[in-house]
């Protein structure tokens, strides 16, 4: 699924118009349409509304809104902020056909005004401001929004809460709207995907309102979301007649003293997502731990607490950094097998403090290597950006310099390639937030990788069925209470249920 920025949902509705040979106004009443199924579908029938509405277009959604509530016999009323010398045409369209319909219902706020004794039980509409905000809210439309925000109703608001951009993050204390429900048309906007405002949106609900699919497909973004329709194509399936030669050799390259736990993660996640064979090579002090914990891998050794040379990975698939440590023999080892290996590794944890403390190794990286830094490992690489936004951004340009992949980790972790496109995923929780679900990742996209997936698809798929299995495993155990190893525990009911056809 795409993401368009502003500008290109503005371009969108306007190719929608001309070849539907339809007016802005219909198409107004398609999103107000779909947003009162939404509504009549999660409130029941005796739920009062009070619709607050600007004056451009997202106003007349509002206004419309409110027309269709009311006429099926909700209690709606409407409140206009007049934010300009005149409304939209769309939007005085709709206001005089409500007024039309019932005047009473409709009270024009001036400038100043706020609305007080909202009961609790009422929903708030929110239609203030739209897509086409280009600069923070300021005045009495701050004040009105602080207003609401202060207030315990549910609020939910159509299309972006108001004072949202869609494109950027704003500065830090910008007044937006707290909405517990966003009815968001066609796709999402990349600000609900950012923690800096998608805080702001609530839980997001697409509503689909005929925007052209042909506009939609033949228009370039850098910026898409990963769905499971996706994944299931990507996905290939066990061919009969096959052994386990043919689904690749892992190494895992990981588990300092104290951290041998981190290349056990990795390791069972390897065998879980489907490698043929899997190997860790870790320090003597976890060659007993290996072998205990995880029997259905071989272990090598080297060092005797850190690991200090790499070695036997010509023929396999190297996931690297898992517990590896930073100490000066396994900082060398790092040095010279990066220098040596020439196909893609991928490289997470330790295996990225390492690259952080030798930079000048991240061009000797193998092209389509995949590194997996979660934001303070990224900073340690690349440095300090200002926002999550800023952070996407710099990991294109770096994607493209080294002709790398990196996942970026997060609640929507992204997937970066080196031609710049980023994929958001959109499985995961926050029961995730929890020691080794990273060791986890870097297991299963090295697994994926040793199957013969490419490095775009091994990304991909991976971060997506690595969320998919917290999913699971947070249902079965609460948030609170899943462990790293039940994201792995999980991994198989995420392949039945992707493995099923829709």
């Amino acid at each position: 699924m795409k993401i368009f920025s502003a500008s290109q949902i503005k371009a969108c509705d306007a190719y929608t118009i001309h070849a539907s040979k339809i007016t802005s106004y219909e198409l107004m009443e398609r999103a107000a349409t779909r947003c009162v199924g939404w509504l009549n579908d999660h409130f029941t029938p005796d739920t009062m509304f009070v619709v607050i509405c600007g004056s451009g277009n997202n106003g007349g959604d509002g206004v419309a809104i409110a027309r269709m509530l009311h006429r099926q016999g909700y209690s709606a009323r409407v409140f206009m902020l007049k934010l300009g010398d005149n409304y939209s045409a769309d939007c005085e369209q709709n206001l005089k056909r409500l007024k039309n319909i019932d005047s009473n219902i409709i009270e024009e706020l001036s400038e100043g005004s706020l609305i007080a004794d909202v009961p609790e039980n009422v929903v708030i509409i929110d239609a203030i401001l739209g897509t086409g905000l280009n600069r923070p809210v300021e005045g009495w439309v701050k004040d009105f929004i602080e207003h609401i925000n202060e207030l315990p109703n549910t609020v939910v608001s159509v299309d972006i809460p108001s004072g949202m951009p869609a494109d950027i993050v704003p500065k830090e204390g910008a007044t937006i709207i707290y909405a517990t429900h966003t009815l968001s048309f066609q796709l999402y906007k990349r600000a609900f995907l950012h923690p800096e405002t998608g805080r702001y949106a609530g839980q997001i609900h697409i509503l689909d309102i005929g925007l052209s699919p042909t506009f939609i497909k033949s228009t370039h973004t850098s910026y898409k979301i990963t769905i499971e329709e996706d994944i299931k194509k990507m996905l290939n399936e066990r061919k009969v007649f096959t052994h386990k030669g043919d689904y690749g050799n892992v190494l895992i390259v990981g588990g300092a003293k104290g951290m041998v736990g981190a290349a056990v993660l990795s390791s069972k996640a390897a065998i879980r997502a489907g490698a043929g064979k899997t190997t860790a090579l870790v320090p003597e002090c976890g060659y007993s731990i290996l072998q205990i914990a995880v029997p259905e891998a071989m272990c090598l050794v080297s060092g005797e607490n850190h690991v200090s040379r790499i070695k036997n990975w010509e023929e396999s698939v190297v996931g690297i950094g898992p517990g590896l440590g930073t100490s000066d023999s396994t900082a060398a080892a790092f040095a010279d097998f990066i220098t040596a290996c020439k196909k893609p590794i991928v490289v997470d944890a330790d295996g990225l403090n390492l690259l952080a403390k030798n930079t000048e190794l991240l061009h000797k990286l193998p092209a389509n290597s995949i590194l997996t830094p979660h934001k303070k490992e990224f900073e340690r690489l690349f440095g300090s950006t200002k926002n999550s936004m800023q952070m996407l951004e710099t990991t294109r340009k770096e994607c493209m310099k080294y002709n790398i992949f990196m996942i970026l980790k997060g609640h929507h972790s992204i997937v970066i390639t080196p031609e710049g496109d980023c994929f958001y995923n959109m499985t995961g929780n926050p029961g995730m937030a929890t020691g080794g679900s990273g060791d986890v990742l870097t297991g299963i996209v090295t697994s994926l990788l040793a199957q013969k997936y490419t490095s775009k698809e091994a990304a991909i798929i991976g971060t997506y069925i690595h969320g998919l299995a917290g999913d699971y495993a947070a249902a079965k155990h609460s948030m609170q209470s899943m462990s790293s190893s039940d994201i792995i525990d999980a991994l198989g009911k995420t392949f039945i249920h992707l493995g099923k056809k829709s």
